[in-house]
């Protein structure tokens, strides 16, 4: 049903407050075109049950999802109540309009609306409006005039927004409210004294999730002609970023875009911009404590300054403006005030030296990075390192079977030990299962232990893990003593080992050991990759095979991520005497779907093999956004395969690449260079790590050159693809979890 049109006769509570020569439309009209905006009542609340707050502009921008609304000004509202009784007929036409709760003036751009405090106080008593929409001024005032508003993601900056807070009210007497950034309204800033955010950067520069609807609200008013360079002139600011410096370009970008937007509609900076460094030697705290306190000093001085004097009753704000300002510009007093504050920059992310003397390089490892490690397993080495026992080690010792690399390269699961010399990593891929827990960095800056050290810990610690195996029902007793002699490592445990200065060293101590080394790197140090002295097997991960998914999925840090991919493919294909691997990692909806440009990259780098493996699902966590969703079938990872072999074949003109052997309990599979089948047609991808040893051993002490195709050996049959055991090793016992049919692993 329309709405029926009211005239101003029709409306004697608002007749009655007019003089009487006002009888007319067009002389209320008139009237109303006066009137100023700002001071009329509101009757509905923010998402936080706050009153909102109207600005005297148009307000353009609501959250996504909802239309942008007519002009407000001029808009009919009536009660719910008046219009369920309006459509029933059962009341009469004066009760219509004694219940009407809002003023409608016809023909009228620039009059609000307009409520009787009265009569809404009136109808409350009868019980015709609800109890919300009874709000006196004095409640619609919020009880702070400080809101701390913090944008987080792993609930971190909560805590550092309550420093703030705490700070403040320590400095001015003042308390502040902590509002969590997705929970407040942007519409309310033109309405604000101060306001000091915190604001994480996310990656490529960008706002993180909960952050990212107040970005565009305000990228999008700053560019808006209807808001105007004024329209934040009575708001106050004070800006926190938190990022890291290695990412240099996109350092803090967030806060710097912020500050750019509040400078372009008007608002006044407190103090200036701190900078948050995570790679700070002085943890987020310190850098917030010491910003805050300065922050909390400036805002005392400011509120000691002699107040403007407000707009008097029946003058528009703009006018009142323009006849009080003496035509001169203010400028703030900055004379005598400490040099900290007018920096405003905590000096904590670039120390400068004392005396000139370098200050001791830090550990790697910080006190809270420790206790997060250790408590998913990790036993911490020296200052960088940590080892920790695999889930397939601990299967095999069972009897339950080992890892793909059993099935594929013949590895004894039961004595291989996963270690890295480097927590730190270059990437902070989506799907890393250590939920991005470890240091990152774009070249070593830590404290340096030596690989000696290294490598003891590393086999002491592995050892007590075995130990504990011990009276671990089903674990088989001539595994649990071979286990106590390494045979096997696997540095791919977490972070870049490569990035490990003494790296050529560490190896040289595992294979005059007679341990067979799997090196795993991220392809981000070409010069590196260049330099590595022979192993056992070099892994690359292939994570994406175009610039824009590569940094989608790994996220680096180098800005030249994509120039150093290529190089470090272009130097793996050099290692024509080692074997060679490219490891893809499947992520549904992410990279599955670049075939063609995965077969240009391989064709390019002439890998020995390439693993292809559907992404590990690690559990919800704050810092991905993957699901089960994003998680791989064996027989979509299978397919795959099959589409890359035939695609590189293509490119290449001839059969260069075949799928050789699966892996379904790991959802991985192997294809295999044609070089590594016998012209009967015998896979030989398992490796003799005896004469791999010899090899290595008379390349160290004669020089002599490696040649990879010596220490091959034939694949057994079950490790084959399309086998009936699927890669699952027929001495091993395959054993079903209660009630569910699937295999267990551990």
């Amino acid at each position: 049903m329309s709405k029926p049109t009211v005239t101003f006769e029709e409306c004697p509570l608002f007749m009655s407050s007019l003089p009487k020569d006002f009888t007319n439309n067009s002389a209320l009209c008139a009237l109303a075109s006066l009137m100023p905006e700002g001071d009329e009542e509101e009757n509905n609340l923010s998402s936080r049950g706050r009153p909102k707050r109207r600005s005297n502009r148009f307000q353009p921008y609501k959250r996504p999802g909802t239309p942008i609304p007519y002009h407000r000004i001029g808009k009919r509202q009536y009660s719910t109540q008046n219009q369920k009784k309006e459509e029933s007929n059962q009341v009469s036409e004066e009760k219509k309009d004694d219940s009407l709760d809002f003023m409608a003036v016809n023909s009228c751009d620039d009059f609000g609306e307009h409520l009787n405090s009265e009569e809404k106080e009136k109808k409350k008593e009868q019980g015709e409006v609800e109890a919300e929409e009874v709000i006196t001024t004095d409640e619609k005032k919020s009880d702070t005039e400080i809101k701390v508003i913090y944008g987080t993601i792993s609930g971190r900056t909560e805590e550092l927004a309550r420093i703030t807070a705490n700070h403040i009210r320590d400095q001015t007497g003042l308390a502040a409210e902590v509002i969590k950034i997705d929970e407040y309204e942007p519409e309310e800033l033109s309405t604000e004294k101060v306001i000091i955010l915190l604001l994480p950067t996310w990656d490529g520069g960008k706002p993180q999730p909960d952050a990212s609807w107040f970005y565009q609200w305000l990228k999008e008013a700053s560019v808006d002609e209807r808001f105007g360079k004024g329209y934040f002139s009575k708001l106050k600011y004070a800006i926190f970023g938190i990022g890291s410096s290695l990412y240099d370009q996109h350092f803090n970008q967030v806060s710097k875009d912020i500050e750019q937007f509040f400078t372009e509609l008007g608002a006044v900076k407190l103090f200036e911009r701190g900078e948050g460094d995570e790679e700070s030697e002085k943890s987020m705290q310190e850098q917030v404590h010491s910003w805050s306190s300065k922050v909390g000093r400036a805002l005392k001085e400011d509120n000691n300054k002699p107040q403007k004097p407000q707009p008097k009753p029946g003058f528009d704000e703009e006018e009142w403006e323009f006849i009080s300002d003496s035509g001169e510009e203010e400028e703030e007093d900055q004379e005598g005030g400490d040099i900290e504050d007018l920096v405003g920059r905590s000096n904590s992310a670039k120390e400068k030296k004392d005396d000139g003397i370098e200050k001791p390089k830090r550990e790697m490892v910080t006190k809270v990075v420790r206790e997060s490690l250790t408590k998913q397993g990790y036993k911490i080495v020296g200052s960088h390192s940590g080892v920790k026992i695999c889930r397939w080690t601990k299967s095999m010792l069972r009897g339950r079977g080992g890892c793909y690399k059993h099935t594929f390269y013949g590895i004894e699961s039961h004595r291989c030990m996963e270690a890295t010399p480097s927590l730190a990593c270059a990437n902070k891929c989506v799907f890393c299962w250590r939920h991005h827990t470890n240091p990152v960095g774009k070249e070593w800056k830590w404290q340096l232990d030596p690989p000696e050290v290294l490598i003891e810990g590393f086999m002491q610690n592995h050892y007590q893990m075995i130990k504990q195996m011990k009276g671990v029902p089903g674990v088989k007793s001539d595994r649990f003593d071979e286990a106590f002699k390494i045979r096997h490592c696997a540095l791919s445990l977490v972070g870049e080992p490569i990035m490990y200065p003494h790296i050529n060293k560490f190896l040289s101590l595992l294979h005059t050991q007679r341990i067979s080394s799997y090196l795993v790197t991220n392809a981000q140090f070409p010069e590196a990759i260049q330099n590595l002295e022979p192993v056992t097997q070099l892994y690359v991960s292939v994570d994406a095979a175009t610039p824009e998914t590569l940094k989608a999925i790994d996220r680096p840090i180098f800005s030249d991520y994509w120039d150093r991919f290529i190089r470090s493919l272009d130097a793996l294909k050099e290692k024509k005497e080692i074997r060679t691997v490219y490891r893809l990692t499947l992520v549904n909806k992410w990279n599955t779907a670049e075939i063609p440009e995965y077969a240009q990259l391989i064709a390019r780098g002439d890998p020995d093999f390439v693993e292809v493996k559907g992404v590990t699902f690690c559990g919800d966590s704050q810092s991905s956004p993957l699901t089960m969703k994003n998680v791989p079938y064996h027989e979509d990872v299978i397919n795959f395969s099959l589409s890359l072999a035939e695609c590189i074949n293509k490119i290449i003109g001839t059969e260069t690449y075949a799928v050789a052997c699966e892996h379904a309990h790991s959802c991985c599979v192997c294809i295999s260079n044609v070089r590594f089948r016998s012209e009967e047609g015998e896979w030989r991808t398992w490796i003799d790590y005896e004469k791999f040893q010899d090899c290595w051993k008379e390349w160290k002490e004669n020089g002599t050159p490696f040649d990879k195709m010596k220490y091959t050996l034939p694949s057994p049959k079950w490790s084959l693809y399309q086998s009936q055991e699927r890669g699952f090793d027929p001495v091993e016992q395959r054993v079903q979890t209660k009630g569910s049919g699937k295999n267990a692993g551990c």
